[in-house]
Order: C-alpha cells, then sequence, then structure tokens
C-alpha cells in the first residue's frame, strides 16, 4: 500500500505555491476568499467561470478537477455545501468526496487550502486528524492473495495549510495517519483466509510487530503452558483442530515502569465452523473474520506504537481455530476454566466466550488500569445494533462512559447495553458452575454476563464488534473498532 506522507505548511499565497494539484474548498454561497481568489486570478477567471456555469455550485458530495494555474497542474474544486451547516458529518463528506475526486487523477501529491474551514462542532486539528485517517484508510487495498490487485492510490505526499498552528497541525495529521495505518492493519489481518492467517501466522506477525522495537516485548504461550496454567476453557476450543493454539501477549512499555497497563484483549478465532454444533454452510467463509478482535488489537498497538504513545500497553491475543474432529468438545461437556470456575458446554458454536474467560483471568497478573476485550462475539449483537454500533458493555460506568466519548470523537461509534444480573441467571447449570449459552433471549448481553464472572477483579469493558467487524457486501474488513480504542489510549496519555 502506497504510504501517504502529510505536511503542515502555511502557504500565504496560492499562486506561488507547487503542486501536482491544489485543492481548493467552496461552500454553496460561492464565496471565494483566500487560496480560492488567488488561484482564481492566476487561472484567469477559471473558477468563478465554473461557478456561473452552475454544472459546480459548492455542493455537497460535489467537485471539479480544472486546468492548472500559476504552479499548480491541477485544480480540484470540492463542494462542503451550506458554510453554516458544516459539521462534523459534512467534514466527513468532504473528506470522501476528495478521496474519491483524487483518486481519479494520477496526481502524486496535493497541496490542500483548508486555512477558511471551519466546523461547526469541531477545532481545526479534530479535521486535520480526521481527514489524514480518512485519506490513508480509504486508500487500503488488498493485495495478499489476488494475481491483479486494485490500482493503488497514486498520492503520496499532501501539503495542508490551514487556521492550525505548524505544530498543532502537524501532530493531529500525524495522529491521523497512524490511526488510518492501524485500521489498514487490522483489515489485512482479518481479511487473510484461513488457511493463511492461523494462529501460528498471528504469533509471528506479534514477532514481526515487536522486532527492532525496544519498548514493545513479545511473549507466545503456547498449548503446554496453557495446560499448566489450567486453560482448560481455551483448550476446549482447539482441541477439535490439527491448528495449535496459541495465547500472545505483547508488552508495550511507552510509560513510567511504576505506571498500570492498559490490557486489551481480543478474540483470536482464525477460523470458526461452529465445531461440533457445526454451523449452516451459508456465509460460512465469513468466519475467517472471527479474528476481527484480534485483528483490531494488532492495529490499535500499531498505532500506538507510531504515535510512540507516553503509556503502557499490553495487548493478549487469545488465538485458536474451531474445527469439528474426533477429539473435539462436544456438546454436553464440561471443561475447568484457569480461574476454576467449571463451564457446561452447551453449544460448541460459543466458543469466543471460553477463549476469552481464560484470557480475562490471564490478564489480573498485569494488575490492569483497565482490561477491554474485542469479540467478534454473537449474531444476537448484528440483530440488536446492525452494522452501525458497537455493542458496549462495562462494569464500571465511568469506563463505559471513556468508551462512548471516544467512539463519538472518531465515529466509531458504540452503544452502552445492560449488564444486569437479571440476565446472568439464564446462564445457570445444572452440571457445572455455568453454562456458556443463555437461551433465545439477550445472547449479546448474556454472552457479556458470562466474560464479566471472570473480570470482577479490575475495571473492565467488552466490545462485541460481531455487526461492526465487517461488511457482506462488499465483503471485507472494517478495521473496527480500531479508531475508537486509538483514540481512548490517546485520551488516558493525554491526563
Amino acid at each position: 500500500m502506497t504510504a501517504i506522507k502529510f505536511t503542515a505548511r502555511k502557504v500565504s499565497d496560492a499562486a506561488t505555491a507547487t503542486s501536482q494539484c491544489a485543492v481548493i474548498p467552496l461552500f454553496s454561497d460561492g464565496k471565494q476568499a483566500g487560496a480560492a481568489a488567488a488561484l482564481n486570478k492566476a487561472s484567469g477567471g477559471a473558477i468563478k467561470s465554473t461557478l456561473d456555469l452552475g454544472d459546480f455550485s459548492g455542493k455537497s458530495r460535489q467537485s471539479c478537477l480544472l486546468p492548472g494555474a500559476a504552479r499548480s497542474k491541477r485544480l480540484l474544486l470540492v463542494g462542503c455545501g451550506d458554510r453554516k451547516k458544516f459539521d462534523r458529518a459534512a467534514a466527513r463528506e468532504f473528506a470522501q468526496t476528495l478521496y474519491k475526486a483524487l483518486s481519479a487523477t494520477t496526481a502524486g501529491d496535493a497541496l490542500l487550502h483548508l486555512d477558511d474551514i471551519k466546523v461547526q462542532d469541531a477545532d481545526t486539528d479534530w479535521l486535520l486528524e480526521m481527514l489524514a485517517r480518512s485519506l490513508v484508510s480509504s486508500s487500503y487495498r488488498y493485495t495478499e492473495t489476488v494475481a491483479k490487485p486494485k490500482p493503488e492510490f497514486k498520492l503520496s505526499r499532501v501539503v495542508v495549510s490551514s487556521a492550525a498552528g505548524k505544530a498543532s497541525a502537524q501532530k493531529a495529521l500525524d495522529q491521523g495517519a497512524a490511526t488510518a495505518s492501524g485500521i489498514n492493519t487490522a483489515r489485512n489481518l482479518a481479511n487473510l483466509p484461513g488457511n493463511i492467517c492461523t494462529p501460528t501466522y498471528l504469533a509471528a506477525q506479534a514477532r514481526k510487530l515487536g522486532r527492532g522495537n525496544k519498548k514493545l516485548g513479545v511473549q507466545v504461550l503456547e498449548e503446554k503452558k496453557m495446560r499448566e496454567l489450567g486453560m482448560g476453557s481455551l483448550l476446549s476450543v482447539t482441541a477439535g483442530t490439527d491448528q495449535p493454539a496459541k495465547l500472545i501477549v505483547m508488552n508495550y512499555q511507552g510509560g513510567k515502569k511504576s505506571d498500570k497497563p492498559y490490557v486489551l484483549v481480543g478474540k483470536g478465532i482464525t477460523f470458526d465452523s461452529g465445531g461440533i454444533s457445526l454451523k449452516p454452510g451459508a456465509k460460512m467463509d465469513e468466519m475467517k473474520f472471527d479474528m476481527g478482535g484480534a485483528a483490531s488489537v494488532f492495529g490499535t498497538l500499531d498505532a500506538v506504537t507510531r504515535m510512540e504513545l507516553p503509556l503502557n500497553v499490553i495487548a493478549v491475543v487469545a488465538a485458536a481455530e474451531n474445527m469439528p474432529g474426533g477429539k473435539a468438545t462436544k456438546p454436553g461437556d464440561v471443561v475447568t476454566s484457569m480461574s476454576g470456575k467449571t463451564i457446561e458446554v452447551l453449544n460448541t458454536d460459543a466458543e469466543g466466550r471460553l477463549v476469552l474467560c481464560d484470557a480475562l483471568t490471564y490478564v489480573e497478573r498485569f494488575k490492569p488500569a483497565a482490561v477491554i476485550d474485542i469479540a467478534t462475539l454473537t449474531g444476537a449483537c448484528v440483530v440488536a445494533l446492525g452494522a452501525h454500533a458497537t455493542g458496549l458493555y462495562a462494569n464500571k460506568d465511568e469506563l463505559a462512559q471513556q468508551l462512548l466519548d471516544a467512539g463519538t470523537e472518531t465515529h466509531d461509534r458504540a452503544w452502552h447495553m445492560p449488564l444486569w444480573e437479571d440476565y446472568s441467571k439464564q446462564l445457570k447449570s445444572d452440571f457445572a458452575d455455568l453454562a456458556n449459552l443463555g437461551g433465545p433471549g439477550g445472547g449479546s448481553v448474556t454472552a457479556a454476563c458470562f466474560l464479566a464472572e471472570f473480570a470482577g477483579a479490575y475495571d473492565w469493558a467488552h466490545l462485541d464488534i460481531a455487526g461492526t467487524a465487517w461488511d457482506s457486501s462488499p465483503k471485507g474488513a472494517t478495521g473496527r473498532p480500531v479508531s475508537l480504542l486509538t483514540r481512548y489510549l490517546m485520551d488516558r496519555a493525554s491526563k
């Protein structure tokens, strides 16, 4: 994938600035000031003539490419709509239109004249961070297993002139680009087929991420060690496959040694057949995305290390493959978790919670500031929230609010769901301490309640991303909730 370098630079005279493509945002009121006025004059009134013709009026989602003027080889007009209604939603539309228009050119660099742009409900730093994130994440192309991948985005350098101070603007652009790199890392891992992206492959990717980074240590626990630790729940999931499970621990030390770490736990089921409780054949190919939680943990850590955030983050991935076989766990089997609690496995397709519960017990040793697990956990969450919002559960309202705020800031939104004891009653079992299934009602809630049984030693939140981690049409991973998680950690680092 083409890397895009962003540079903040104040441009006092647009007519003297060199670029392959000068980007000029215009509102529907037709007013031209600053860069627009200067380049209109340099082009002999081409911008005004275009507006007078009426083919381009500055409405949202409009763009128009004109021949170059002065030292700009192209002039790209991008509509912003009503100036008084240019809010965050309109700014996101502007970013999408900008990417689409730039991708239709062969320009290798662009100069964005944003000095006169004001977002009604956000500051300039927010705009720059969002633009960088949008351009880099939109440039993602899957290339791993295709002979003729889609053409790469040609743009490799973007200079931005804005009302923000140079240092502040550069920081916002760098943060946006780093977050987008994390999003793309998550997407690429999740898009890989299950015969490539195995637990062993994820372990190798963790080691690759840690290579050459003194702040990032990587440890991979094999099945023998998991048995010694008593992880009978996690190992019950991998019993039917030839692929060995891995518990991957990535330890980023960006803060003081005494600082409590923030822990991310990702569900890494690299393929989920459902086990003995076999899934229907339709769309089973999409079960390669069942490691979307693990992918988002990798992506978030990628962003954190690029930004070199001054805090400690430990990322744990419970990686396994869920397959039927002669040694596979059967419905009705009882397994013993690392916590000592016994679990009746009513359905082997409710396997995500079985790997996560042991990982949640394991991370107690880190004495965390907070633990967040991320998992494509339940179809019930898709029914409840669709593809727009991630399901959010937490045992502390303050932690839930911090995550909600981070999701709102990045438009990677979550919805706070109930974690009431009333639902926990559905997990009662006659043959074990609890069952791994709570019945047909409130499936996403009872799954969260199951996990809560193993997360009582610390502040904990659970993100059910079953509806947000990938799209079925067109098929592909979204990289969510990397933006939310990265923003949450950035907010903690700034405290």
